[in-house]
């Protein structure tokens, strides 16, 4: 079950004439979807039928979390330079996205490996070695013990303490809630090392397990949840435990700056999970509403659902040109992932959770019952995916960090000069171009603030000039204008709020009114509309016919307008029938939805139905 990528054939992955053929990130993905199979099929590993059944007994998925250690998932968490097969973050959310689209349970729990990027950030090489052998060889994993009961999102206020002693530390105090808190071997804990507090006084350590005396650490009971109720939702405590220093990962008072910077990973990378989500909720939706007929007609074939749901796959796309660009702007842009981070984990998971809000009228009362359609997999991810908003930094926590620096964002931008847009738009086409190579990720790089950068919001004005060089023999000239307008509209909600924010008080800690989370919102909204547009004229001429024609990104730009723009030119109705075709066309050839829609695993063929004997043959 290994997959080595020279023994994946290109038409395994999708069709030889399709121009994704050579986006080589997405192979591992599209191999350990040929191995899971149709999750429609009840033996499948993770399939629906399984993934439900282990929601209702909310017991944890050994067999489905073994069989993704025994296929050797786990390397690819794993740097190359510390003995893994990780190459890029790109390839990463590929392959989430394959295990979350059917079941964000056995995905999370799985997933929590990603905080191995803390060791792999400020670890030693001893540290490194133990952590990878440990993943790979013992099959091991690791949890985040930040939160506390007392102090949620709080990490300052957190009471936990280590105390200093010969050769190590004492630890004495309780996190919960924590995701894998028991299972896991190794625990990341965040504990106060100063007695005085402060962004100093907290350190982090690689806490092992299988090292320290089991009398003196406890875990809490499984806390019952709305979603993912098979998660190891439970808690760690510590009674006096000795950890000796070898488990101090960083230098001691580092712990605060570490947590942050490995935040701006997880967050950009939960995004993933509602990718996952969404594209078996619309599937499902797209499925009942194909076969299910009422009033002499299905109900694709009314105005309002189908409409219902091509806005939600036009959510998707927008979704998708957000999370990819950040993906490979971790290789590119490290130092700006303070902000895009934040707006990642806002704007996706958000985005994402509406959208299946918003299709489930399509089915109805089934979209409220847990066995009736697909094994209830719609209610299923739709209470599942509520979490990914909440984890890793909360929707507030994440236009919080957004606020305090969209003062130096808006100075920054006003004050660009030629080499400036220069850097910033070789840095984007690296980002957004998915035919271009990326450079290693450097963790070192990621600092705490973004120092005024923000590259896809300060390229717009590089995107327009991109968009007038562009004639009506390489674009339609009603699209085009289209662009054009809607981008003009983009740089003048861009400018505005630049401009109220210089002329604002600045609003100190978390005295941040509710305007200043609002203007956070809107500037998750205009970056997400200018990613859309720096994917589509950097990607136009090799992502298929769909993506080049740019009626879809005409779309995608007016639902993110009309946010803040109700009176606006309509755009043409037909390019909604392209979009309806494409749908439709990605749903039966079995592709996922998205701007690179490789190949999904397909159920058999059905069986032909052999002829009538000849004496019973219909004459």
């Amino acid at each position: 079950m290994n997959p080595e990528y020279p023994a994946l054939s290109t038409a395994s992955l999708i069709d030889l004439d399709s121009p994704m053929t050579s986006l080589k990130q997405y192979q591992l993905a599209a191999a350990l979807e040929r191995d899971l199979g149709h999750p429609a099929i009840a033996d499948n590993p993770l399939s629906f039928q399984r993934t439900a059944e282990i929601d209702e007994q909310e017991t944890f998925p050994e067999a489905e979390v073994a069989w993704l250690y025994n296929w050797q998932l786990q390397h690819y968490y794993i740097p190359t330079q510390c003995g893994g097969k990780f190459t890029s973050f790109e390839e990463f959310v590929g392959f989430v996205r394959v295990m979350a689209r059917r079941d964000l349970n056995i995905t999370i729990a799985f997933t929590t490996m990603f905080w191995s990027f803390l060791t792999w950030m400020a670890g030693t090489d001893a540290q490194k070695a133990k952590l990878a052998q440990y993943m790979q060889e013992d099959h091991g994993t690791m949890c985040l013990a930040y939160s506390e009961r007392d102090h949620g999102s709080d990490l300052v206020g957190g009471s936990v303490v280590a105390r200093k002693v010969p050769g190590g530390y004492r630890l004495t105090g309780e996190k919960w809630p924590i995701n894998r808190a028991t299972r896991s071997g190794i625990t990341y804990v965040l504990a106060r090392t100063n007695e005085e507090g402060g962004n100093r006084g907290l350190s982090l350590f690689m806490v092992d397990k299988r090292e320290i005396n089991p009398n003196e650490y406890g875990n809490n009971p499984k806390i019952k949840t709305h979603g993912i109720r098979a998660a190891d939702m439970s808690g760690i405590y510590f009674e006096d435990c000795f950890v000796p220093d070898t488990m101090l990962l960083g230098q001691e008072g580092q712990g605060l700056e570490l947590a942050l910077k490995g935040f701006q990973i997880t967050r950009a990378l939960c995004a993933a999970f509602s990718q996952g989500a969404a594209d078996t909720c619309l599937r499902t939706t797209l499925n009942f509403a194909l076969n299910r007929q009422l009033y002499g007609k299905t109900v694709w074939d009314m105005p309002h659902a189908r409409r219902t749901l091509v806005n939600g796959f036009l959510d998707i796309l927008t979704c998708d040109c957000v999370n990819l660009a950040a993906a490979r702007g971790f290789h590119v842009a490290p130092r700006q992932f303070s902000v895009w981070s934040a707006v990642d984990k806002y704007f996706v998971p958000v985005t994402l959770e509406n959208m299946q809000q918003d299709i489930s009228v399509v089915l109805g009362a089934r979209f409220y019952m847990r066995d009736e359609h697909d094994h209830g997999v719609f209610q299923k991810m739709l209470r599942d995916s509520s979490i990914i908003s909440v984890f890793d930094g909360s929707s507030v926590v994440n236009l919080h960090a957004l606020i305090l620096q969209r003062r130096q964002l808006a100075k920054t931008r006003g004050r660009r000069k030629p080499k400036d847009i220069e850097a910033i738009n070789a840095r984007l086409k690296n980002s957004f171009d998915l035919n271009t190579d990326l450079p290693p990720f450097d963790p070192t790089q990621l600092e705490l603030i973004s120092r005024g950068a923000d590259d896809v919001p300060q390229g717009l004005e590089s995107a327009l000039e991109a968009l007038e060089a562009l004639t009506p023999a390489e674009v339609d000239a009603t699209v085009l204008g289209c662009l054009k307008q809607q981008g003009q509209q983009l740089l003048q909600a861009l400018d505005d709020q630049d401009a109220a924010i210089a002329q604002s008080a600045f609003e100190h800690g978390h005295d941040q009114s509710f305007e200043s989370f609002e203007q956070a919102k809107h500037y998750c909204r205009i970056h997400a509309a200018t990613a859309c547009l720096h994917m589509w004229l950097h990607n136009r001429r090799h992502l298929g016919e769909f993506f080049a024609q740019g009626q879809w990104l005409v779309l995608c730009l007016d639902r993110l307008l009309a946010q803040w723009l109700p009176t606006r030119p309509a755009v043409p109705e037909t390019y909604y029938a392209t979009v309806e075709a494409e749908l439709l066309s990605l749903y039966k050839a079995e592709q996922m939805f998205s701007i690179v829609p490789f190949q999904l695993a397909t159920l058999p063929a059905a069986d032909p139905v052999p002829p009538a004997p000849a004496a019973m043959a219909i004459p």
